[in-house]
């Protein structure tokens, strides 16, 4: 099946785990109603957790139209991948895209490198399905909260010294070793110190999820006692990223769902993170992370490999989570994501008047990148540039229309569409002035580099590929003219003026001055 248009709607699948949301409150559910598998509807009590977008055989999405599974086309049609992601990842796509939504915690987790995750799946694919890694990114599109990445040390220190039945679990000498080891040291940057400071912590940790069942029984019964009894001044008050009183709600809430847990404990370890929409943070393999509530969009290596610990009654590989992870602590912000502006999309006038946007989550990995266009209003509109590589597109929130070239559809809150390599995508929306038009691309796009010669050996290598187009070169001349220029040339409001007689208004911040004058460039020149 040979496909003219790169453009096509895709039937999605959701899975159905115990932490997700029930019914209508799941936007997973509610996408995917949107296009339903044949049997489905949404049952009001029933958990929906993840709407799966790609080719990955444990739920591979479909061509709406033809019924054929998203694999089976990009296998035929190895130019809607592009020839270099065809052949460096065996005609499949590279990332696996997913909408969560979250009711209550997932597991304690971190997901494998490249060379562990090969040695987990020839040892047990029953439990490790892959052998790829599993880097991945995380969206909120509703209020987000979750744990990610061990906490400064001087946090960790501080919990083990002011509840007690963290330190018991830990065992009382070894938690005093790790508090003597670190301290004074905890913001090191020697390579050493930090070197001792991960085994330190690793000890530590290993305690803690050593722990007997009868113990974690014990302690949990000491612990949700002084999260009652103590409230705010719970873990002598928290510290200035999670104090007592969240400290303690989370305690009592995750002993609600889960019991007598070793997850209950290791949250003191971990960072405890909450995000609004559109903020986002990035997790590398091998990093310990749950989520704990919220709606999110998330972008990983095609992988569903996962080595768990805690809240969940799911298989468990304690030794494998100890030996594997980085030991890299910092405070939350450090695993934030800071988007960017995407530069190869243009916006129409409607869309500039309106505060429309484009951005970039841009992790250092090759597999994906993510961009979220916010169109406001009735008729605002973007085109993108054509890449070298295949993106899945979803619509979150309100209406439009996306095209390719003469093809248009309609698009609308949980519609995915699949756009093949090399397509200009436009998209549109529609509506009120008020309403919101909100879809998020992942893609994949790399080129094979011209050879390198080193001496006299040749090297053959692949890189993230960067689009240089007369519009892109343009942009920057434009960016480096007006960061060149002295601040006091953006002190007072300045008016340009379109082709067609319209004012912008440049503002009298430098930033608001730079961002609006790339309003005329594009009105002007695109």
């Amino acid at each position: 099946m040979v496909l003219q248009v790169p453009l096509f709607k895709l039937q999605c699948g959701v899975n159905s785990y115990e932490w997700g949301k029930k019914g209508g409150d799941s936007a997973a559910a509610r996408f995917a109603a949107t296009t339903p598998a044949e049997g489905f509807s949404i049952e009001s009590e029933k958990p929906y957790a993840e709407l799966w977008m790609g080719t990955h055989p444990s739920n591979p999405s479909k061509d709406l139209q033809s019924g054929r599974t998203l694999l089976e086309l990009v296998q035929d049609n190895q130019q809607l991948l592009s020839a270099p992601i065809s052949s460096k990842y065996d005609s499949k796509l590279p990332f696996l895209f997913k909408v969560l939504s979250i009711n209550k915690a997932l597991s304690i987790q971190a997901h494998p490198n490249k060379k562990l995750a090969e040695q987990l799946h020839a040892r047990d694919p029953k439990n490790y399905p892959d052998d790829n890694h599993k880097p991945e990114m995380a969206i909120a599109i509703t209020p987000f909260e979750g744990l990610c990445g061990f906490r400064p040390l001087s946090e960790i220190s501080h919990f083990l010294a002011t509840v007690p039945p963290l330190k018991s679990l830990v065992v009382e000498d070894k938690a005093d070793e790790f508090i003597n080891t670190v301290k004074g040291e905890e913001e090191t940057e020697n390579p050493e110190t930090k070197d001792r400071n991960k085994k330190a912590l690793q000890h530590a940790f290993a305690a803690l999820l050593s722990a007997t069942p009868e113990e974690i029984e014990k302690q949990t019964e000491k612990l949700v006692a002084l999260a009652k009894s103590e409230g705010s001044n719970f873990a002598g008050g928290g510290v200035a990223t999670t104090d007592g009183e969240t400290l303690s709600e989370l305690i009592l809430r995750n002993h609600a769902e889960f019991g007598a847990d070793i997850g209950l404990f290791v949250l003191f370890f971990l960072n405890y993170v909450k995000m609004e929409p559109g903020e986002a943070m990035f997790l590398v393999a091998d990093d310990i992370h749950a989520y704990l509530s919220g709606d999110i969009i998330e972008c990983m290596a095609a992988s569903d490999n996962v080595v768990r610990a805690g809240f969940t009654p799911k298989f468990k590989d304690v030794p494998t989570l100890v030996d594997m992870l980085t030991y890299n602590y910092a405070p939350i912000d450090e695993q934030k994501m800071s988007p960017s502006e995407y530069p190869y999309a243009t916006l129409n006038r409607a869309a500039y008047s309106s505060g429309s946007a484009v951005i970039l989550y841009d992790p250092p990995i090759q597999e994906f990148s993510v961009v979220r266009s916010l169109l406001n209003g009735d008729g605002a509109k973007v085109t993108f540039e054509p890449i070298e590589g295949p993106s899945i597109i979803i619509c979150t929130s309100g209406k439009g229309t996306i095209s390719v070239g003469p093809t248009v559809q309609k698009i609308s809150e949980g519609n995915v569409f699949f756009v093949g390599s090399t397509a200009e995508l436009v998209l549109q929306s529609e509506g009120d002035d008020d309403d919101e038009f909100v879809t998020f691309k992942a893609f994949c796009e790399i080129e094979e580099k011209p050879e390198e010669k080193l001496g006299e050996q040749v090297v053959h290598t692949q890189y993230p590929y960067e689009k240089t187009t007369k519009k892109s070169i343009m942009r920057e001349v434009i960016r480096f003219l007006l960061d060149s220029c002295p601040s006091s040339h953006a002190s007072g409001p300045s008016v340009y003026r379109t082709e067609n007689n319209h004012a912008l208004d440049m503002g009298g911040s430098r930033a608001g001055h730079t961002n609006n004058f790339f309003s005329v460039i594009n009105l002007a020149i695109f």
